[in-house]
């Protein structure tokens, strides 16, 4: 197993050469180790959710022009060319298929433990202080506004609308980041997310008290 995780370390590090920093190597690195913290509790497959974790992002929509099947494709048709069984490759497409955010704002068909953990490690890269840092990086990639006090964050989004959103990325904070901490599915993902969860509160106390003037 230790061979397979390997080739696909190598190869994950070879196509994200390039990308976007909240969305490269390292985050995926973040991901697959607690992927693995919160999977020595949950017990699901380790092939599964390591090769999950370390493939989620190998072609982020975002960055494809919005083409959601492109990750899994790339993902299967690399875990192909290394020999892993069908049966594998197809639960790891579908974990890939139903990671994100955004695809929990539609329609859910499919569930298993191992999707459970990666999405848990994958959201808490979201939130606390890499969360925040991941946040303004990708506002400044998209060249957001910082905050807008006249522009209120949408809180009933459809999966379009979150998809195509322009909006500052401190409205990100309410329309995402502050509501994984009650989308978490394991227990040690809802522990790890408290913690991070109250760093972004505090953070924003700070934000709104020192754009004010205050302090």
């Amino acid at each position: 197993m230790q061979a397979i995780i390997d080739q696909t370390i190598n190869f994950v590090k070879i196509t994200l050469a390039n990308a976007e920093t909240g969305h490269d190597w390292f985050h995926i690195e973040r991901v697959y180790k607690t992927a693995q913290t919160i999977n020595a509790k949950e017990k699901g497959d380790e092939l599964i959710v390591a090769l999950a974790a370390l493939l989620h992002d190998i072609a982020d929509s975002k960055f494809n022009g919005g083409d959601e099947e492109i990750g899994p494709q790339k993902a299967g048709d690399f875990l192909k060319s290394i020999g892993i069984s069908d049966e594998i490759i197809l639960h790891v497409q579908e974990v890939i298929r139903n990671l994100s955010y955004k695809a929990s704002l539609g329609k859910i068909t499919f569930k298993s433990k191992e999707l459970d953990v990666v999405q848990d490690a994958d959201r808490l890269d979201a939130i606390g202080a890499i969360g925040i840092a991941r946040a303004f990086t990708y506002g400044g990639y998209k060249n957001r506004v910082l905050y807008d006090p006249a522009i209120p964050a949408n809180l009933n989004m459809s999966k379009e609308e979150y998809k195509n959103t322009t909006a500052p990325t401190l409205n990100h904070f309410y329309e995402k980041l502050l509501l994984l901490k009650d989308l978490m599915k394991t227990e040690a993902g809802k522990e790890i997310a408290e913690q991070r969860h109250q760093f972004m509160l505090n953070y924003l106390e700070q934000f709104y008290s020192e754009w004010q003037g205050k302090r």
